[in-house]
């Protein structure tokens, strides 16, 4: 793989992650994929070298354990990543005290500690070049609290400050960092939270991936600080603004008790 032109995308098996890949691919970027799911890693390998052309490669990791961004950087750090997305995420229903501590502890891991942790050891060389992007995927959830998903909602709300805050700091650099917000979208992330509680559905408001995905990359492109896709999501964001957070919460809980039901 050549050593320019490359992006690292996280969570790049399905869903948003796969659909970032196609269009960085299709802009002739050589992509590093990270995911945890082997076979579905190498069907979306076949699919960008076939279909554009690209080199890929292909690491299969576990980014919810602890010390996983330094394992990952240890294995790209003799390329040079000019974008970085960071999508790899995933849900759980259910209450706080209830659900499984060990899957909460790989969902902080994951969300804040490795996001975290990943854009630092990468930020110094896009810094030092003068040219990097990076779009750390957020939520809608980030903009009130979700109680029966309250870590998710919890660690989207740090993805969103802490990307707005190094946006800030980077100003001037080369470098821009967006944090992308989506609302509900059809992708393996309604599965992987129906796995954590049966039950669970979200059905309202739900995304195409691939216009979602589209809209985020442009906006990363555009050096956005944060980007919204769809007018009603945006409309859901400010909500809270002007309602108490009390009434955030309940209406939140509410429509949470109603996919569950």
């Amino acid at each position: 793989m050549e050593k320019s032109k490359t992006a690292l995308v996280t969570g790049a098996a399905s869903g948003l992650g796969l659909e970032f890949s196609c269009l960085l691919a299709k802009d002739g970027y050589n992509v590093i994929l990270v995911d945890l799911n082997k076979d579905k890693l190498h069907d979306a390998k076949l699919l960008l070298e076939k279909k554009f052309g690209i080199s890929v490669i292909l690491i299969v990791q576990d980014l919810g354990k602890q010390d996983s961004a330094q394992q990952l950087f240890e294995k790209v750090e003799n390329y040079t990543i000019e974008v970085l997305i960071n999508n790899a995420g995933f849900g759980m229903f259910g209450s706080f005290y209830e659900n499984d501590w060990e899957r909460q502890l790989s969902m902080l891991n994951l969300h804040v500690i490795t996001t975290t942790h990943l854009t630092k050891l990468l930020l110094k060389n896009m810094v030092a070049k003068g040219n990097g992007k990076i779009l750390n995927v957020s939520s809608l959830a980030a903009f009130q609290p979700g109680p029966l998903m309250a870590l998710y909602y919890a660690t989207k709300a740090y993805v969103l400050s802490f990307s707005e805050a190094i946006a800030n700091e980077l100003k001037h650099t080369g470098v821009t960092v967006t944090a992308f917000c989506p609302g509900p979208t059809k992708t393996m992330f309604q599965s992987t939270v129906q796995e954590c509680q049966v039950e669970g559905k979200i059905g309202f408001n739900m995304g195409c991936p691939i216009k979602v995905a589209f809209y985020g990359y442009n906006a990363m492109h555009k050096g956005k600080t944060y980007a919204i896709p769809g007018r009603f999501n945006k409309f859901l964001a400010v909500l809270p603004r002007i309602l108490s957070r009390n009434a955030a919460s309940n209406i939140v809980r509410k429509i949470q008790e109603k996919n569950r039901a």
